[in-house]
């Protein structure tokens, strides 16, 4: 009877163990000694789209007109003239494998486990079978262990291939505009600026602060600060996107950074970021920058989460970095090409504002980069409520962009239609997650062991040396940038063992949520 569990052993457990909290949730470089950011150019009568202040319930999308989409630089399809393009020259390295090729290697190497996990399975299947049926036997198993074992094999192959070139930072970096929504925010509001003022960004930085109706101190703790090149906006309540595109309209610079009113910088981190900006191809639209807990310590929750952005969000950022597929320029910490940003009609009102954003940019034919050195440490929730609100916001930010630009999968837009495509199995994995393995754990405690029994512990030392091949790669980072990681071991093994059984069922009430068109609120 053991004998079912070796069929996917790997799989099932590495399903449970790395695809938490996320993990799939749900980046060429210039010449000379000094390189300047690509001018846009448009006609005089382009102007900056107007932006709509409507509600946070769900609005049908602005069409954008074609004039105004910008399209890729290598597009001449558009009718309008296109970006000038520098010259870039990829960084000659020994062994250099093309990201196709690297590609083609994670998915035949994601193949073969798929394969050889198939055929150990069998035993498995057939002891299924005599309870469920061929057929049910055969789906259960596929959605809780040999489909994300192939996803799992693919972001572990892809980790490993992943080299980005290291930055250069002999650039002419441009002033840039550094654009935050704040809500309340008067506990947060002071620590972010000072993350700010430690910048060490060699160029001018504008900070445009848009108070969202806050009922509490927050512009009074602002303007306490006396902090220079500050401008405060004060808008009525009216959710994130809608404070953001009201921010977004006194924005004048060509690259403006988005963070969360309670996000810390790393002194490096505008520098870096504005760096992978400057010498990525001239069709990037925004970069994403690395996202880390800085709240750690507070709570339990918050130690489990710490590992879920460290090793599982950051893994899944770099798999689509490798492939130019980044899905999500996330608020926290992204920078973006203002004008585009505006010509795309500003964050749209929904929950997901920053992966519908991010959609309606690579539809149009832009690519999203990722820096993994340009680190933005943020405030996770403390209490289980608070994770429990964030995660189904995040589950059904994916479905909103799901239904609004999940036709990318069968778009031609490089590697991004892949990611999208598993965006859209996510949702039948939790489900499976939630509703059969979760049972079957259950049932393995009562004595039957049709879908989890001892041997899964078997695999336990394997699952720890895929989550620390991604470890060793955030630690290098750390390094770089003469950071510590703490010392979490409890946290760690907690999130290794049960953290996904709290994270699927958050999602699969947020994917509910969303389908059946419930009130959203930010």
């Amino acid at each position: 009877m053991f004998l079912k569990i070796t069929a996917a052993a790997v799989n099932s457990l590495v399903c449970v163990l790395l695809y938490a909290g996320g993990s799939w949730t749900s980046k060429e470089r210039s010449t000379g000694s000094k390189k300047k950011f690509m001018e846009i150019e448009k006609s005089s009568d382009m102007g900056a789209a107007q932006l709509q202040h409507s509600p946070l319930e769900p609005t049908q999308e602005q069409p954008i007109p074609k004039d105004d989409v910008w399209k890729h630089p290598d597009d001449d399809t558009s009718g309008g003239p296109l970006p000038q393009r520098p010259f870039f020259e990829r960084e000659r390295r020994a062994h250099y494998l093309p990201v196709k090729g690297k590609f083609a290697l994670s998915t035949t190497f994601s193949c073969l486990w798929f394969a050889a996990s198939w055929q150990l399975a069998q035993p498995w299947i057939k002891d299924l079978t005599d309870v469920t049926g061929y057929w049910p036997a055969v789906v259960i198993i596929f959605f809780i262990a040999l489909l994300p074992g192939f996803l799992n094999a693919h972001i572990v192959a892809s980790v490993i291939l992943d080299r980005p070139p290291k930055l250069d930072f002999n650039l002419d970096y441009p002033t840039i505009s550094l654009l935050v929504a704040a809500y309340n925010e008067e506990e947060n509001i002071a620590e972010t600026i000072r993350g700010i003022r430690g910048q060490d960004y060699p160029g001018e930085v504008e900070t445009i602060i848009v108070d969202d109706g806050s009922s509490d101190n927050t512009v009074r703790v602002l303007r306490a600060l006396n902090f220079p090149n500050l401008k405060i906006i004060q808008a009525d309540h009216g959710g994130k996107a809608r404070a953001l595109n009201e921010g977004l309209k006194h924005v004048t610079n060509d690259i403006v950074v988005c963070i969360d009113a309670d996000t810390f910088l790393h002194p490096q981190a505008l520098k870096r970021i504005v760096a992978r900006f400057l010498t990525d191809p001239p069709s990037t639209a925004a970069v994403a920058g690395c996202v880390l807990v800085k709240n750690s310590r507070s709570t339990f929750m918050t130690r489990l989460q710490e590992w879920d952005y460290f090793t599982g969000i950051a893994s899944a950022k770099r798999q689509q970095s490798l492939y130019q597929g980044t899905l999500v320029a996330q608020g926290a910490f992204s920078a973006f090409r203002s004008k585009v940003v505006k010509a795309h009609n500003g964050w749209p009102s929904v929950i997901g504002e920053d992966i519908v954003l991010t959609w309606s940019l690579i539809k149009s034919g832009w690519r999203v980069g990722f820096e993994p050195t340009a680190i933005g440490f943020t405030s996770a929730p403390t209490t289980f409520e608070g994770f429990y609100r964030q995660r189904k916001r995040w589950a059904r930010g994916m479905i909103e962009g799901l239904k609004r630009h999940g036709h990318l999968v069968w778009k031609k837009s490089q590697f991004a239609s892949f990611f999208v495509g598993i965006d859209f199995i996510i949702p039948f994995i939790d489900l499976f997650y939630a509703f059969v393995f979760l049972p079957g754990i259950l049932l393995a405690l009562m004595g039957h062991y049709y879908i989890v029994g001892p041997l899964t512990l078997l695999v336990v030392p394997l699952a720890f040396i895929i989550v620390l091949i991604m470890y060793k790669k955030q630690k290098a980072v750390f390094d770089e940038l003469g950071l510590k990681v703490r010392q979490n071991t409890v946290g760690f093994i907690v999130y290794m063992l049960i953290y996904q059984m709290i994270m699927s069922p958050i999602c699969v009430i947020g994917y509910a949520q969303e389908l059946i068109g419930m009130t959203k609120r930010w």
